[in-house]
Formats: C-alpha cells, structure tokens, sequence
C-alpha cells in the first residue's frame, strides 16, 4: 500500500502515537464534534467516502427500531449519525482496532447515545443478532479476498427485509464490488454517485 507505513487502520493494537484530535462535520443539520486519533481509519477528517454515505444515504426513520450495524466504525461517526436519527434503535459500532473501539465508545458517549451504541471487537457480536440495516464505508485496502470475507460473513446477517449501505470509490473497484455482490445473488442498486464514489443499496 504506497504511503501507508507501520500501523493500518485494521490493525487489532496500534502503536501508532494517539495524539487525539476533534473532528466537525454536520449531517441532517446536526452538527458533530467528535475525538479522533492517530492509529484509526481517517484520524484527521470525516472520510470523504463516509461523508458521502451520510449524505447520499436513506437515515433510518426516527421510529426505526432494531439493531442497526456500523461495521468498520472507526472512531464512530456512523455509529452516532444512526444513534442520532433512530433514537429508539441499537446500533452496534464494530471494528477489530481497540482504539477505534475505545473512541467509538467515547464518542458514542459524548452525543448522549452510550446507551445505546454498543461497541464490540467482531468476535463479540452475538451470533443471533439480525441486522434491520448495515452501513459501511468498508476496507477496500484489506484486498479483495478479504473484503469479500468480510461481507460474506456480514451480509447475511440482515433480517430478511434490511438493507446494507456501502460507498466504495469507483478506482478503487466501487463498479466490480457492485457486480460481485450481484453474482453472490444479492440485490444490488447504485443509489448514487458523487465524488468518485458509488453508494451501493444491497438487499436478498
């Protein structure tokens, strides 16, 4: 991965100097102030591709009910978007990094949703929790084969009417993942396109 050195932000332990910083970024006419740090994916800023799936995106209704998943939540600005616009949902914020995790959970905390933002290592997730929705702005720099394990294992965890959100950026194989997903008999629509990213709307 040109540029990227030492730690990545799949890494289980970063060792990675933290030096945590604030992240604002408005969606729905919210505004957020979120603690970042080195060592997580997009430390310094709101992912452009993230931005984009929160913008482009359908929230979920402010009835939305059930489990809802962010998965590869960083240091969880999915994770508090949905906590913020389906108060009466749980939203699981999942990641393998311990820091993402322990930032998640803080920031989950700091927008008044640490009740109901429940972070966990993947491992840790119940194995009979169904998902009303997945959203994910997912690791395309893990390649391929894991990626395709990763939503394998993911994917199939939506309750028979849910529906996964994911931005992938069209250079980095947004239009091959879409066709993939349609060969593993999902049913795919790009919802939208902006910035180079396709936002993808996955249903069975």
């Amino acid at each position: 991965m040109p540029g990227v050195t030492g730690d990545h932000y799949f890494t289980a332990e970063p060792g990675t100097a933290a030096r945590p910083r604030e992240v604002e970024f408005t969606v729905a006419g919210r505004d957020y102030t979120l603690t970042s740090a080195g060592g997580v994916f997009s430390a310094a800023r709101l992912d452009p591709g993230t931005a984009v799936l929160l913008r482009k995106a359908d929230l979920p209704a402010p009835d939305a009910a059930g489990d809802l998943l962010d998965l590869g939540c960083g240091f969880g600005p999915i994770a508090c978007v949905l906590a913020g616009s389906a108060p009466a949902a749980t939203v699981w914020a999942v990641d393998v990094n311990e820091r993402a995790r322990a930032l998640a959970a803080a920031n989950a905390e700091r927008v008044g949703a640490a009740d109901r933002v429940w972070v966990a290592a993947p491992d840790d997730v119940p194995a009979d929790v169904t998902f009303a929705q997945l959203w994910s702005n997912p690791p395309i720099r893990i390649g391929k084969e894991g990626l395709h394990e990763l939503l394998l294992r993911w994917l199939p965890r939506l309750a028979p009417d849910g529906v996964a959100w994911l931005v992938v950026a069209r250079h980095l194989g947004g239009d091959s993942l879409h066709r993939w997903l349609t060969e593993q008999g999902w049913q795919v629509g790009r919802h939208a396109s902006q910035k180079g990213y396709r936002v993808l709307r996955v249903t069975r």
